[in-house]
């Protein structure tokens, strides 16, 4: 689906004239942005609406990239992104974004919808190594979501002797990997 799809506020429309085309039930909120209340909503869909907030320069990651490949209705509060770049960033981007300050390697990432998310399993690497019970439960969902994601996850980080909160992530992602291939 193209650009058509997709409405940003300030753009075609403002965000008054969005809002009331909402309770009209024209539109329904996307990520940042607005769509056809008809129309299917597609992980390109949900990418493309983070547009403005993740350019070229990050990569959408943690809970914000197992949203976009559909572990989930709703985006979370605030996106993450991770440096798509080598390059340091040492100013405060937006306060919609958390900014987790590692560079992910293009290996490990894709482009959807025109913008950088880190693939299914190394999102499911990210979750997992997070102990944060919302982290837990959107990884099983992802798991769940992208059939192969956690065995592929598995073997990420047995490949890996040093990475913080390996045992934590082994340890959900083993019981992970045991569920979806029953």
């Amino acid at each position: 689906m193209g650009p058509r799809f997709l409405y940003f506020a300030g753009h075609e429309l403002s965000e008054a004239e969005l809002c009331a085309a909402r309770l009209d039930g024209d539109v329904i909120e996307v990520g940042e942005a607005w769509m056809p209340s008809d129309a299917v909503e597609t992980a390109e869909l949900r990418a493309r609406s983070l547009r403005d907030l993740a350019p070229p320069v990050f990569t959408v990651s943690h809970l914000s990239a197992a949203w976009v490949h559909g572990a989930g209705d709703r985006p979370p509060g605030r996106h993450a992104v991770c440096r798509t770049e080598q390059v340091r960033m040492h100013h405060v981007i937006d306060r919609r974004i958390v900014l987790h300050d590692r560079a992910v390697p293009d290996a490990d990432r894709e482009r959807i919808g025109g913008v950088w998310v880190t693939r299914p399993h190394r999102t499911l690497v990210d979750l997992a190594r997070s102990g944060d019970e919302h982290h837990r439960i959107a990884a099983r969902a992802l798991a769940r979501v992208v059939p192969g994601s956690a065995e592929r996850a598995l073997k990420w980080v047995n490949a890996r002797e040093r990475l913080p909160h390996r045992r934590a992530a082994l340890a959900l992602l083993t019981g992970l990997a045991a569920i979806t291939t029953t």
